[in-house]
């Protein structure tokens, strides 16, 4: 009997090694904190699978870093050189019917392709806004778009200016340096990874030329911006908008929507574009299963489970029921790449967004960027835009290109 049962015991042994015995938990690595939450939902709705959750600040980092991977991972710049190899194809998704093409926002979905070859699905996405006190909305042209000449325009018309001290001023494109960001993104300065940066030159050099020209057409120059905001910008500036100090103020929709809902039922917004774009913000959340996971069983039913219009619903009621809204917007904290979702859900818990979704065609996301798009963005490229609408000569700054490779050499491995 006991040699039987030893017999046995190696038939398992072997059999396991062979993978025929497969884990029915699954390892997740996300930069987003919520897929925590998610995945508690997901175990708790069934007893067949289990996904374990593990948080880095920086997953597309995290994957070149390490010998050992998920079976799933969900984050930013996923696409980037150094991960997108990791991934296996998901059109058998399509395929068999478990997860619906159409579901998704084409544009954002193709991002995900490779070779023809869906090898990541989109999650969420972030769009810039223009803020401002919701009776000003007769002010503007558009109901859901605002462009460039008009936010210099109705800025410069709201200033009260005496003897060269501003009193209210409309905007500033140098109140924030993401918006100069955002500028440069609707200039096509188009920054996408090379080795490790790409970008257009003449684009950036447009911009930097039309910001100096919009500060000294609309507010006089740049000091008088810095004096004004010196002296004002001791309350945030949403609460500068309703106060009437100031016209508009940018935020990202996550943002806006996580404002507390006080503030919020004073304010309105426009989604930032020009020629007919809205560019999406770079931390586009993107899902990819990879290539040579041992949870395969339990990879895929998790998939199929949250790209399903009635789980992300049940996301945003216990989100609201929970007052995690009140940190947290909408699916990965942001909109979701579901149509459906963000179309027809979204504003049943965000009224804000009635009369205020853009137009699918104007949606445009971010080119590929590198793994470590954060770092160079906020330690060379914001840097560097601060510092350039500031100079009135070119040759004061060191161009990007010198900042950019001194910073890499410093940061050998960020």
């Amino acid at each position: 009997m006991s040699r039987v049962f030893i017999m046995g015991a190696a038939c398992l042994i072997f059999l396991g090694a062979c993978g025929l015995f497969e884990p029915n938990v699954a390892v997740l690595w996300t930069d987003r904190p919520e897929f925590a939450i998610y995945a508690e939902y997901f175990n708790s709705s069934q007893d067949q699978y289990k996904i374990e959750v593990r948080y880095y600040p920086s997953v597309a980092q995290k994957l070149t870093d390490t010998r050992e991977y998920p079976d799933i991972a969900t984050g930013s710049w996923l696409k980037s050189a150094s991960t997108r190899n990791l991934f296996k194809p998901l059109d058998y998704f399509f395929k068999n019917s478990l997860i619906s093409r159409e579901s998704f926002y084409p544009r954002l979905l193709a991002l995900g392709r490779i070779d023809d070859k869906q090898y990541l699905f989109p999650v969420s996405f972030n769009l810039p806004a223009l803020v401002f006190a919701r009776e000003k909305g007769e002010l503007l042209s558009n109901l859901f778009i605002i462009e460039l000449e008009e936010i210099k325009a109705a800025g410069k018309a709201y200033n009260v200016e005496n003897n060269g001290v501003y009193s209210r001023m409309g905007f500033s494109p140098a109140w924030n340096d993401e918006f100069l960001f955002v500028t440069t993104t609707l200039f096509n300065t188009s920054f996408r990874e090379a080795n490790p940066l790409a970008w257009e030159s003449d684009a950036l050099e447009r911009t930097i030329l039309y910001i100096q020209e919009w500060i000294r057409d609309a507010n006089t120059s740049i000091t008088a911006e810095d004096d004004f905001a010196f002296k004002y910008f001791y309350d945030p500036p949403s609460k500068l908008t309703i106060s009437g100090r100031i016209l508009f103020t940018y935020m990202k929709s996550s943002e806006f929507f996580t404002l507390a809902e006080e503030q919020r039922a004073n304010l309105n917004f426009r989604w930032i574009a020009q020629h007919n774009t809205i560019p999406l913000l770079e931390d586009t959340i993107y899902y990819g299963i990879y290539k040579d996971g041992k949870a395969k069983k339990a990879a895929n039913a998790f998939t199929q489970w949250f790209f399903r219009e009635e789980t992300q619903r049940l996301f945003l009621e216990t989100s609201r029921a929970m007052r995690m809204n009140e940190t947290l917007f909408g699916i990965g904290n942001g909109f979701s790449a579901l149509r459906t979702v963000t179309e027809q859900i979204f504003p049943q818990f965000y009224p804000g967004l009635l009369g205020h979704m853009p137009p699918e065609a104007f949606l445009s996301p971010p080119n590929i960027l590198p793994r470590n798009w954060m770092s160079l963005k906020e330690r060379v490229i914001l840097p560097y835009l601060h510092r350039r609408i500031r100079s009135s000569n070119r040759n004061e700054t060191q161009p990007l290109e010198k900042q950019l490779l001194d910073w890499l050499r410093l940061n050998r491995g960020s």
